[in-house]
């Protein structure tokens, strides 16, 4: 069959907003049985909680959970730490006083990377609960943060998540053979992305997103590549590993801020886009804004 890669986003959202596929996914993958009748895209909090106002792709609720389901393609260094703070934004914004700091709503979120990541491991999972020396847990806050890399997907990743992830790596290559998948809603996934059926709207969004991912990720590439090149010159004066480490750090530092300048000269997003998007400070943006005027 000929589908659509779930690595875009658009597509992704179109399929996991089906409340009948997002429920046994998160279910699945939460040990949970979420109550839901519906499924927001693009979701924020208004106001916003703190200084970046976070959009989660996919975001549901019922009286006693917060899920938010977001797909990352391009490899950006600080995803960890990007989902983790998207995370935590969504305990906060629960909290409206100092006389109770328990959330009504248990938060979960789950982080699907497509293009995968430096640990190369299918599942890494963040367990709020405190425990003791043994490891046992105390059964207090059941937040839940897990990162899934469908590319890492093995024989010893768990049924049912190892079909799910089966399933979205498959569709990469936008060819996938349905006769491997006995679940029905797996199924399902695959009829909604089906190629014949993306909208121009979808592939004109698909477009954008490729674009988008080939200029950050070539902004990226040649400023670690600058960065690396110049740690390595003053590596030879200073010592190598020195000169390499601070090269590459500086190489990151440079790649996200040509990708902030490319961005602010497209006029297209806000500069809390812009930092939401690259991980600098609003300020930051302010500043590059400023410098390129």
């Amino acid at each position: 069959m000929k589908v659509g890669s779930l690595q875009y986003g658009v597509l992704f959202k179109k399929a996991f907003c089906d409340p009948e596929i997002f429920k046994p996914f998160i279910d699945d993958f939460f040990g949970i049985d979420i109550k839901i009748d519906k499924v927001e895209t693009e979701k924020s909090f208004h106001p916003p909680v703190g200084y970046v106002n976070c959009r989660y792709d996919l975001y549901a609720e019922d009286p006693v959970n917060r899920i938010i389901l977001d797909v990352q393609h391009v490899r950006h260094f600080d995803h960890f730490h990007r989902f983790f703070y998207y995370h935590c934004i969504a305990i906060l914004e629960q909290i409206k006083n100092a006389n109770d700091y328990s959330p009504v709503q248990n938060v979960f979120t789950l982080v699907v990377l497509t293009s995968g990541d430096k640990h190369k491991k299918d599942i890494g999972i963040i367990d709020f609960d405190p425990k003791d020396l043994q490891g046992n847990s105390f059964n207090e806050i059941p937040h839940k943060i897990m990162y899934v890399c469908p590319k890492y997907v093995n024989e010893k990743t768990p049924e049912p998540l190892r079909q799910w992830l089966l399933a979205i790596n498959d569709s990469l290559d936008e060819e996938v053979d349905i006769s491997k998948y006995d679940r029905p809603v797996i199924k399902k996934i695959f009829d909604r992305i089906q190629k014949d059926d993306i909208t121009p709207d979808e592939r004109a969004a698909m477009i954008d997103e490729y674009s988008y991912g080939l200029l950050e990720q070539e902004a990226l590439e040649k400023g670690m590549k600058k960065g690396m090149e110049k740690g390595m010159e003053k590596g030879m004066e200073k010592g190598m590993e020195k000169g390499m480490e601070k090269g590459m750090e500086k190489g990151k530092e440079n790649g996200i801020k040509t990708v902030a300048m490319n961005m602010l000269s497209d006029k297209s997003y806000t500069h809390q886009q812009i930092a939401q998007m690259t991980g600098l400070s609003v300020e930051n943006v302010r500043e590059l804004a400023l410098s390129n005027e």
